[in-house]
């Protein structure tokens, strides 16, 4: 996989011309907190501002998120509140497509409300647009500002899941991205009829579109490998809510249809599930210890060989001190999760969807 990183290059854009109207959309569901934050960020972008809009849509807060992004009209910043009569499983994606219906740019860039971003952002995820054409780009996604060893395990983690999905683009075999920043031309979403087809997951507006796109243009998604264009979360601050977000995730694997993604997932799973097993047999039949140990080192150096340059990318080299204990963890939480992520509901935002 590291060589899929490899085959991206670095994105610098040594003269952008925007020229490109791009509609920001942000999904918020009682993000009064921080959403703030986000939208100073996006209005203080290197952007020419009649270049670009920004839509919000309130996802039935029960804070006072719709009245912080009403204090932005004077701004510019579009308001659009959710008021379904009847229950939806997916919300998020409701949200997106509500918003597209009103937006005026050729370049859909999505993100969250509770990121932040740098002062360069949408000029590196712009100009490689423009360089390129793609279709749908995806754009680097980290954790930032830890308060623990559980939040700096998950940071290293999280960055092994981008650096996967931009590794599977490399590869010419998209496979992973994240909503968090994803951008994608506005006709090709309504060619391809939205979310159409995989809005009876609460989940997937990123992953899933991505495979929509992936299969009707292939060749044509692209990955920001540029420092400027990264985009920053926080990690969760207790188990549960790491494994609710965790379970969510995975429970998009059930709509997979690529065969090779699917199988590399059981192969992956399989080896976690052989590692632990080994490792159980090993108190009664002590031979076992050798095999655990082998298997245990190549996990440990494979995922050391890919997360290197990754870290090296996002200017955290630090975080490789956590891995060895992140290599044990891991190997518990895989086994779960692909077992309870396609498994019931799960709580998302104060609700129960699956």
């Amino acid at each position: 996989m590291r060589t899929g990183w490899q085959k991206i290059p670095f994105y610098t854009p040594l003269v952008v011309l925007p020229k490109t109207k791009v509609s920001v959309l942000i999904a918020a569901r009682n993000e009064a907190e921080s959403i703030h934050l986000t939208i100073e960020d996006i209005l203080q972008q290197n952007y020419p501002k009649e270049l670009f809009e920004l839509i919000i849509v309130d996802d039935h807060s029960t804070d006072n998120t719709s009245g912080i992004i009403a204090s932005y009209a004077d701004r510019g910043v579009k308001l659009i509140q959710l008021n379904e009569s009847e229950p939806l499983n997916s919300y998020k994606k409701k949200a997106i497509a509500e918003a597209i219906k009103v937006t005026s740019g050729e370049l859909i860039v999505a993100t969250d409300a509770d990121c932040r971003m740098g002062k360069n952002w949408l000029l590196s995820v712009v100009g490689l647009y423009q360089e390129k054409n793609f279709n749908l780009i995806s754009s680097p996604v980290v954790y930032h500002q830890e308060k623990s060893l559980f939040e700096r395990l998950q940071t290293l983690e999280f960055l092994y899941l981008i650096g996967l999905g931009a590794a599977g683009i490399g590869n010419k075999m998209p496979s992973t991205c994240n909503g968090a920043n994803l951008a994608y031309k506005k006709e090709v979403f309504l060619k391809l009829g939205g979310f159409k087809g995989i809005d009876d997951l609460a989940s997937g507006d990123d992953e899933l579109f991505l495979h929509k796109v992936a299969k009707a243009y292939p060749g044509t998604i692209g990955f920001c490998k540029s420092y400027d264009a990264l985009v920053y979360t926080h990690a969760k601050s207790t188990v549960k809510e790491f494994i609710q977000q965790r379970r969510r995730w995975a429970s998009k694997s059930v709509k997979y249809k690529d065969k090779k993604i699917i199988a590399l997932a059981v192969c992956m799973w399989l080896f976690n599930l052989s590692l632990a097993l080994n490792f159980v047999l090993a108190f009664f039949y002590p031979d076992f210890l050798k095999l655990v140990a082998i298997q245990f080192v190549i996990k440990f150096s494979a995922e050391l060989f890919f997360l290197e340059p990754l870290t090296n990318f996002v200017k955290r080299k630090g975080l490789l001190i956590n891995l060895t204990f992140l290599t044990f963890l891991h190997v518990v939480y895989f086994i779960y999760i692909g077992i309870m992520g396609n498994a019931g509901k799960y709580n998302w935002k104060g609700r129960m969807v699956k």
